[in-house]
């Protein structure tokens, strides 16, 4: 919808009177898409459920990927932004554990409860009726929004733009990833990559232990070298921080519970801040391995799982760091952005995960910024939640970024 541009004031006063109006389809959409189980790989339902909200709000071009992404537009100039958040949800450990039931959504003293409130859906319920305002306040023809909800996130992060920016025509100047900031800006995340180590022993008969080698023994040394690894890495940034090194899973096979273990596996979740390369990395996991013995093997991740489309797009489970500059306009948009919504100078910060941005920004080097409601500390968690009332700031936000954007680009350029 093409309109004269608005005064600053009339500006804001028209975005917040359309975000309250949107306010109660708002939290309506989100509770339909907390009801709707969407772990990675297996997210159908949801995002026929966000392709039937984009139609009712008027998007154009609303369509599903190969992958199973969900993409919809307004507007079709030349300057090409994007809006994104992920619609898929880790999954449910143990229910009992939950104060609510993770998949009714259950609003409570003002807050929703359930699984992918705060990471994302919240983010994405907000930026398809966020950017749907932007398209009825008005907006520029120079422009064309793209929203995207997209798949496999949690699987392996940042795949389904990997696929779209490798794959696709679409090429954004900027995107805007709704993840849970708590209403705050953020410009950088640290990135990850997943390694395998594994040992390998003799197997003998438990009664009989000093007859083999012990796979799981074999391991312990090399669990002992990652711990101190931990504490010695070195490479700081200034915004991102250090890296970090955890063992987050451990396994071993054994002919059976009575017989010595002759192979043992871990996993390792390497987090890479900007300074460290996924081969530096490596090299240090083969060092510590190397010092514990002859019979560790480290191996780095691959994913090549299939989409809930059947679609695979096989890589390496490393994810870059990445990091915005200030100065640049995707940030300054950001920062006026969210001065006038929320009336006060927002927080400016790097996000604890990793995000599509690893891909985005990280690979691709497209400039990136997070915005959304929730707070990241809930996401994964059983009081996974969303405060209703950051809803209409965030819808607000996404409807006001477009046009402050290309002013700031345009002061940028």
């Amino acid at each position: 919808m093409d309109q004269p541009p608005m005064a600053d004031r009339e500006f804001e006063m028209a975005v917040g009177s359309l975000a309250e109006q949107a306010s109660p389809k708002c939290v309506e959409f989100l509770h339909d898409l907390v009801t709707l189980p969407s772990p990675s790989r297996g997210e159908r339902l949801a995002c026929e459920r966000v392709m039937r909200e984009m139609e009712d709000l008027g998007y154009q071009d609303v369509h599903l990927d190969e992958m199973g992404n969900v993409l919809g537009r307004f507007g079709s100039g030349p300057r090409v932004l994007a809006f994104d958040a992920h619609i898929d949800t880790v999954g449910i450990s143990n229910p009992t554990h939950w104060r609510h039931d993770p998949f009714r959504g259950i609003v409570t003293g003002g807050t929703l409860f359930g699984r992918g409130a705060s990471d994302q859906k919240g983010g994405v319920a907000a930026v398809v009726h966020g950017v749907a305002l932007a398209d009825q306040v008005g907006l520029s023809p120079d422009v064309t929004v793209w929203v995207t909800a997209t798949v496999n996130g949690e699987d392996c992060v940042g795949l389904a733009w990997q696929y779209m920016l490798n794959e696709t025509d679409l090429r954004p100047e900027v995107v805007v990833i709704a993840m849970p900031s708590h209403l705050g800006v953020c410009y950088g995340q640290r990135g990850r990559m997943e390694v395998e180590i594994s040992t390998t022993g003799v197997s003998t008969h438990g009664s009989q232990p000093d007859r083999g080698r012990n796979a799981i023994y074999e391991m312990l040394p090399i669990i002992e070298g990652l711990r101190k690894l931990h504490d010695e890495l070195e490479t700081d940034h200034p915004m991102l921080g250090r890296g970090s090194l955890a063992v987050t899973g451990i396994s071993s096979q054994s002919p059976s519970l009575t017989a010595v273990p002759d192979g043992c596996r871990l996993h390792v979740d390497r987090r890479l801040t900007i300074g460290e390369t996924a081969e530096d990395a490596q090299a240090q996991l083969e060092r510590v391995t190397a010092d514990a013995g002859d019979h560790g093997v480290v191996r780095l991740l691959h994913y090549d799982l299939p989409s809930w489309r059947g679609f695979t797009y096989p890589t390496d489970k490393v994810f870059p760091a990445w990091e915005t500059p200030v100065e640049s306009a995707a940030v300054q948009a950001a920062m006026r952005s969210a001065e006038r919504v929320l009336e006060r100078t927002p927080r400016i910060h790097r996000s604890a995960f990793s995000s599509n941005g690893c891909a985005i920004s990280g690979m691709y080097g497209i400039p990136t910024i997070g915005f959304g409601p929730a707070d990241e500390l809930h996401s994964h968690t059983v009081n996974d939640q969303i405060p209703l009332a950051q809803l209409k700031p965030a819808m607000a936000f996404y409807a006001m970024y477009p046009q402050i954007y290309l002013e700031a680009a345009g002061v940028e350029g």
